[in-house]
């Protein structure tokens, strides 16, 4: 429900606001600067934060083309006939495009400052799937890109467990057409393109934790109790590095195996707290025995990228190497 929720605000917000401009924009020079500037910091901000599950990806291009059309059929079909507005109605229309303005101006600030990474020390993993394109879901260091970042949140207790994922990306398969499954929301999770997927040890590391046994559940239900489903906590170094959401019985590896960069590890699955079939990986510090994800979280790097959300990866085809020894 929430994302059919939010492909719907994705699709119906920008296609008013671009429509209003090109229909019925205001007749006086500062209404339309006004509206033309808010209608392009909104889709900017829309572009950022959306999850461009469907419409896909490049949705966001179209609707700049559409809106750059629309600017130019309104301002040739409703000519500015003075400089400011001429009634209190349009005052009051002018006062509000301010404070939206004013909202959405921020909005496109912070999640566009969320493509830098935090100011500390950043993992450098490897890319932990191959053979296919793949979008970024959740990633970045600003909330607003990156729905990890609520575990920061100290005065909320249950959160406390789940700090670790707060730097987390999720990662989805798409096809050429930038779709990630056959169909909208299908609720099998095998319609997604990234399900059955094999995914790879990003680091040199020995396994501390393998869990499996918990099954795929239909979209959009979640298990909220076992959040992770079934996952592995891969320790490299002083860093542990969490892969999660494995399809059930497709672990290759058990707590103690010793696995190099590439190694086979699981297929990515829908088990545990997943909307629909992704990889989540992220970094932190140790937890503790009773809270194996509450360490210290830690920004990671992906083939040397600090990758945010609507980011895109191509990997080539390689052959998976067997587990560790």
């Amino acid at each position: 429900m929430m994302i059919a929720s939010l492909i719907l605000a994705q699709i119906l917000l920008p296609l008013v606001l671009i429509a209003w401009i090109a229909i019925a924009p205001p007749r006086n020079l500062m209404g339309v600067s006004l509206q033309a500037l808010v209608t392009a910091m909104t889709l900017f901000a829309i572009a950022r934060m959306g999850v461009w599950v469907f419409p896909p990806w490049w949705t966001p291009y179209l609707y700049g083309l559409l809106f750059v059309l629309a600017l130019m059929i309104g301002l040739r079909r409703h000519k500015p006939q003075r400089k400011l507005p001429s009634s209190w109605l349009g005052w009051i229309a002018m006062i509000g495009f301010v404070a939206f303005g004013v909202f959405v101006g921020n909005e496109a600030v912070q999640s566009w400052a969320g493509q830098f990474p935090p100011s500390i020390p950043a993992v450098d993993l490897a890319f932990p799937l191959h053979g296919g394109d793949y979008l970024i879901l959740n990633g970045g260091s600003d909330i607003r890109i990156n729905a990890h970042l609520k575990t920061m949140d100290e005065s909320v207790p249950r959160f406390r467990a789940y700090r670790g994922q707060s730097y987390g990306i999720d990662i989805i398969q798409i096809d050429p057409l930038g779709l990630r499954a056959n169909g909208l929301v299908p609720s099998d999770p095998a319609a997604y393109h990234i399900y059955g997927e094999p995914v790879l040890a990003p680091c040199p590391g020995k396994i501390v934790q393998a869990i499996d046994g918990f099954s795929d559940m239909t979209i959009p239900q979640i298990d909220p109790v076992n959040r992770a489903g079934n996952y592995v906590i891969l320790r490299c170094g002083d860093t542990d590095v969490l892969l999660a959401h494995f399809r059930p019985r497709s672990l290759s590896v058990q707590t103690g195996t010793v696995v190099k960069v590439g190694d086979r590890i699981a297929e990515v699955g829908n088990s545990g707290a997943s909307d629909e079939p992704h990889l989540h990986i992220n970094a932190q510090r140790p937890g503790s025995p009773v809270a194996p994800f509450s360490g210290d979280p830690l920004p990671i790097r992906l083939n040397g990228r600090f990758l945010i959300r609507s980011d895109r990866v191509t990997m080539p085809m390689i052959r998976p190497t067997g587990k560790g020894e």
